[in-house]
C-alpha cells in the first residue's frame, strides 16, 4: 500500500470526533485537526517519494467493474501534496477565525471529511470511485454553505450549488455508463488505452461530451457561474478550500480522461469556446466589482475558463499546472483578503496614471510580441516537444502583459516605468516557456501530445488570439473613454454580469430561497 492512499485517514478520525464536540471552543480539537492534516500532508508527500523510487501503483479491493481503486501516479501525487497542502492552511486559519463560533467543532469536523474526500478524489482510479467521491464532496460543501444558515443568501448559493453539483454528478454518471457499453470498463487506465487505439464507438462520444458537460458544471463556466460568484456568505476558510481545490476538480476530471476527450473534436471545439469565453466575461465583470471577495470569485470564473481553453488546446500538462498554480494563489488571496482590504485603506492613494495613446498601445503589443517571438526563438534551440497551440497561448499570456507595457510607453510615462514594463514582458515570456518546459518534464508522458494543428485547431487558434488581444487593447485604451456617459451604464451592465445569472435564476427557480429548516 502506497502512503498517499493513507493521507484521508486520519482526517476523517479526527472528524468522527468532531461529532462529539460540535459546539463552541470544542477544546484541543482544533489543534488536534491541524496534526491530523499535518499527517495528511506528510502521507502526501512520502507518496511523492514512492512514486519516484518504485513507480506508479494500483490499490485495489476486490474484481469487477464496480471494485473501488486508487491509483499513484504523478498527476495524483502533485494533487495530493496540493490538497494536502492547502487543507493544512485552511485548517490553521480556522483555528483563529471560527475560534467562539456556535458550531465550531461542527465546522473543523465538515472541513477535514471534505479534505479527505478531495484527497480521495484525486487518487481515484475507477469511474464509481471517482463519481463517489464528487459526490460526498457535493454534499459536505453545501453543509460548510450553510454553515450560517440563517442567512438567506448563504441558503440560495447552497441551493444553487447543490444543483449544478448534482446536475455535473448525474452527467458523469451517464458517461460512465457510456463508456462501459463503449470500452467494457470503468478503469481510468482502461478507457485511457482503448480510446488511444483509434476511432470511438459513438457511446464514447456521447459519453466525452458528458464528461465536458460535468467539468463545465463543476468548474462554473458560463452561464452556469452563478452559483460560484454567491457563496461568499459562507466562512473565508470554505471560500479559500472551494476556490483553491475543490472548483479545479472539473479540470482535473478532463486531465484524467485526456485521451478520450482529445479524441473527441467535437468536445475539444466545446472547451476553447465556452473557455475562453468564460475566461474573458470573468475577467471584465471582476473589473466593475467593488467587493474583495466577490472580485475573488469572479477571478476564478475566468481562470476556470482559461483552464478550459487550455485543455481544449490540448495542453494537459500546462492545465496540471494552471490548477496548482490557482490554488496556491487563490488560497492566499481568500485568506488574506482581510488583511489587503485594510492595507489599502490605509495607504494613501496614488497619483495620475499615464494613459496611453493608440500609438503607445500599438508599439506596446508588437513590442512585447517582439520579445515574446525572441524568447521563443531561443527556447525552439532547445530538444523540446513544441506545439502550435503552446505558442498561441503565450502569445495570449503576453497580451496581458501588452498592457503594462503600454502603460510604460505613454508620452507621460517616466522612463524608469518603460524599463520596467519591458522588464516584466520578458520575464513573462521566460517564465511562461520555462513552466511548460517543467510541466512537460514532470507530466509530459502521462498526458497525451496536442494534436497536429488542422483546419478545425487553426481556426479556433485565430478565434482565441483575436478575441484575447482585442479585449487587451480596449483595456489599454480604456482611460480615453472611461469618463464618456455611455462607460457608466455599461460598467452598470458589467457589474451584474449583464444580468445573465439572474436570467438563470429565472429559469430554475434561483430566486426562491429555500427554509432554513
Amino acid at each position: 500500500m502506497f502512503p498517499t492512499a493513507l493521507a484521508p485517514l486520519p482526517l476523517l478520525i479526527l472528524a468522527a470526533f468532531a461529532l462529539a464536540r460540535p459546539g463552541r471552543r470544542p477544546g484541543a480539537f482544533p489543534a488536534l485537526a491541524e496534526g491530523a492534516a499535518l499527517v495528511a500532508l506528510a502521507l502526501a508527500l512520502a507518496g511523492g517519494v514512492w512514486l519516484a523510487l518504485s513507480g506508479p501503483a494500483t490499490l485495489g479491493i476486490g474484481s469487477g467493474p464496480l471494485a473501488p481503486a486508487l491509483g499513484l501516479d504523478t498527476v495524483s501525487a502533485v494533487m495530493s501534496v496540493l490538497v494536502a497542502f492547502v487543507g493544512w492552511v485552511v485548517l490553521r486559519f480556522s483555528r483563529s477565525y471560527l475560534d467562539g463560533e456556535a458550531r465550531e467543532g461542527a465546522f473543523h469536523g465538515l472541513l477535514l471529511a471534505a479534505i479527505a474526500a478531495v484527497l480521495v478524489l484525486v487518487q481515484a482510479a475507477t469511474l464509481p470511485v471517482l463519481i463517489l467521491s464528487f459526490t460526498l464532496v457535493g454534499a459536505l460543501l453545501r453543509h460548510l454553505l450553510l454553515f450560517y444558515r440563517e442567512r438567506p443568501q448563504a441558503r440560495r448559493a447552497a441551493a444553487k450549488f447543490t444543483l449544478a453539483w448534482t446536475a455535473g454528478d448525474i452527467a458523469l454518471l451517464l458517461a460512465a455508463l457510456g463508456f462501459w457499453a463503449a470500452f467494457g470498463t470503468l478503469s481510468l487506465a482502461g478507457i485511457s488505452e482503448a480510446a488511444r487505439g483509434g476511432d470511438m464507438p459513438p457511446a464514447a462520444d456521447i459519453a466525452v461530451l458528458l464528461v465536458v458537460l460535468a467539468a463545465l458544471l463543476k468548474t462554473a463556466a458560463f452561464p452556469l457561474h452563478g452559483w460560484l460568484t454567491e457563496v461568499m456568505e459562507a466562512p473565508t476558510p470554505v471560500s479559500a478550500l472551494l476556490h483553491a481545490g475543490i472548483i479545479n476538480a472539473g479540470g482535473l476530471l478532463l486531465i484524467r480522461l485526456a485521451e478520450p476527450v482529445q479524441a473527441s473534436p467535437a468536445a475539444m471545439t466545446l472547451l476553447v469556446m465556452l473557455g475562453g469565453f468564460s475566461a474573458l466575461f470573468g475577467a471584465l465583470v471582476m473589473l466593475t466589482q467593488s467587493a474583495v471577495k466577490t472580485a475573488l470569485a469572479w477571478s476564478t470564473v475566468a481562470q476556470m475558463g482559461f483552464m478550459l481553453l487550455q485543455c481544449g488546446l490540448g495542453l494537459w500538462p500546462l492545465a496540471l499546472l494552471h490548477i496548482v498554480a490557482h490554488s496556491l494563489y487563490k488560497a492566499h488571496a481568500f485568506l488574506s483578503s482581510g488583511t489587503a482590504v485594510r492595507a489599502v485603506a490605509a495607504t494613501r492613494r496614488p497619483g495620475p496614471v499615464a494613459a496611453p495613446g493608440l500609438a503607445a498601445v500599438a508599439r506596446a503589443f508588437l513590442l512585447a510580441l517582439a520579445l515574446y517571438a525572441t524568447v521563443a526563438g531561443a527556447f525552439s534551440l532547445l530538444p523540446l516537444e513544441k506545439s502550435t497551440q503552446a505558442l498561441a497561448l503565450g502569445a495570449i499570456l503576453i497580451f496581458g502583459v501588452a498592457y503594462l507595457v503600454a502603460q510604460g510607453l505613454a508620452d507621460a510615462a517616466p522612463a524608469a516605468l518603460t524599463r520596467k514594463t519591458a522588464t516584466a514582458s520578458v520575464a513573462a515570456a521566460i517564465g511562461y516557456f520555462g513552466f511548460h518546459v517543467l510541466a512537460g518534464l514532470v507530466v509530459g508522458s502521462e498526458l497525451p501530445a496536442p494534436p497536429q494543428a488542422g483546419p478545425l485547431e487553426w481556426a479556433l487558434i485565430v478565434l482565441a488570439l483575436a478575441s484575447f488581444g482585442g479585449v487587451a487593447i480596449a483595456q489599454a485604451l480604456f482611460p480615453h473613454w472611461a469618463h464618456h456617459p455611455a462607460t457608466a451604464g455599461l460598467r452598470v451592465h458589467f457589474a451584474n454580469g449583464f444580468y445573465v445569472n439572474a436570467t438563470v435564476d429565472r429559469l430554475i427557480g434561483g430566486f426562491r430561497t429555500p427554509s432554513s429548516t
